[in-house]
C-alpha cells in the first residue's frame, strides 16, 4: 500500500485494516457500473499523473534558429476522495471478534465516490477537463415516452442507429437507479423478466449506474472509451481522537472518448 495514505499512523490493528479493506471491495464492484462498460487501464499508480492523448500543440518560437517546438497534449488525472468517520469502539469490537461492526459510513463514502467516476464517465466534467459518453456521442437522442415494458423497442432503435454508424456489438445499457427500478419491476407478457429480454437484443449487460441520470446503450467492442486509472480506490487515513477515526477513500482517474458514435442517449420522456 503506497505510503501516501499514512495508514501506518492510524489507530487500527492490521486486523482491522483487513476488514475495512475487504468491505470496501465488496461493496465498490456493485456501484462501479461504469468500468464494466468502458475499456480500464491501470491502475498505473498514485505518481501516474497525465494521460498521454498522443497530440501536440501548434508550433512556438524555440530561442535557435532552424528550431521548432510543440508541447505534447496530456489529459491529467483528477484525484478524488470521499471522506467518512468511523467509531473506535465499533473498531474495538472488530478486534474482539465481533461480526455486526457498523461499516456504514464506509459503505456510503464507496456510492459517493462510485457516483463521482460513473458520472464522469457519462456526464462528463467539465471542471477535471473530462468529456463524458453523452456529451461527446453525435447521434440525436431518442426518445422513450412509453412503458418501461417498451423499452426493447428504444433499445433496438438505438442499436440500429449504432450499426447504420459502422459501430458493432455487442452492446451495453447502462441505466440511472430510476430507470434500473424501472426495468427491474417490469416484465414482459407471460411474466419472462424484461431484463433478461434487453439482455437478449444487446447481446451485453443491462448495468445499474449510479451518478447516471438516464439511459444510454452503447458498444462493448473495445477501444472507443477509456477509463484510466492511477490510485485504484483504496482507504487512507487523515485523523482520529478518543471516539473516532477519519478515514478517506481515494482514487485518480481520468477518461478519453475514442470514438463518440459508439454510444447513443435515450432520454425518458
Amino acid at each position: 500500500m503506497t505510503n501516501h495514505l499514512l495508514r501506518g499512523h492510524a489507530p487500527l490493528t492490521d486486523a482491522t485494516w483487513a476488514l475495512l479493506d475487504a468491505e470496501a471491495s465488496a461493496r465498490l464492484p456493485v456501484a462501479l457500473g461504469a468500468r464494466k462498460l468502458v475499456d480500464f487501464s491501470g491502475p498505473h499508480g498514485w505518481e501516474y499523473s497525465a494521460t498521454n492523448l498522443g497530440r501536440v500543440t501548434g508550433v512556438v518560437a524555440a530561442p535557435e534558429e532552424s528550431v521548432i517546438a510543440r508541447s505534447r497534449k496530456v489529459l491529467p488525472l483528477v484525484e478524488v476522495r470521499a471522506d467518512f468517520t468511523l467509531d473506535r469502539e465499533e473498531l474495538d469490537d472488530a478486534d474482539r471478534g465481533a461480526e455486526d461492526v457498523d461499516l456504514g459510513p464506509l459503505d456510503e463514502a464507496a456510492v459517493r465516490a462510485a457516483r463521482v467516476e460513473n458520472s464522469a464517465v457519462f456526464n462528463g466534467w467539465d471542471a477535471a477537463g473530462i468529456t463524458g459518453i453523452v456529451a461527446a456521442s453525435p447521434h440525436r437522442p431518442l426518445v422513450h415516452e412509453g412503458a418501461p415494458q417498451d423499452y426493447d423497442d428504444v433499445v433496438t432503435q438505438a442499436i440500429a442507429a449504432l450499426k447504420r454508424s459502422g459501430v458493432d456489438g455487442p452492446y451495453a445499457l447502462a441505466l440511472g437507479p430510476t430507470q434500473w427500478t424501472s426495468v427491474i419491476e417490469a416484465n414482459e407478457g407471460g411474466g419472462y423478466p424484461l431484463i433478461r429480454h434487453l439482455r437478449d437484443i444487446l447481446g451485453g449487460p443491462v448495468e445499474w449506474v449510479p451518478g447516471l441520470d438516464g439511459v444510454v446503450v452503447l458498444s462493448l467492442r473495445g477501444g472507443d472509451f477509456v477509463l484510466e486509472v492511477g490510485q485504484d480506490l483504496a482507504i487512507g487515513y487523515r485523523s482520529h481522537d478518543a471516539q473516532s477515526v477519519s478515514l478517506y477513500l481515494e482514487e485518480s482517474f481520468s477518461f478519453r472518448v475514442n470514438t463518440p458514435e459508439a454510444a447513443i442517449q435515450v432520454v425518458i420522456g
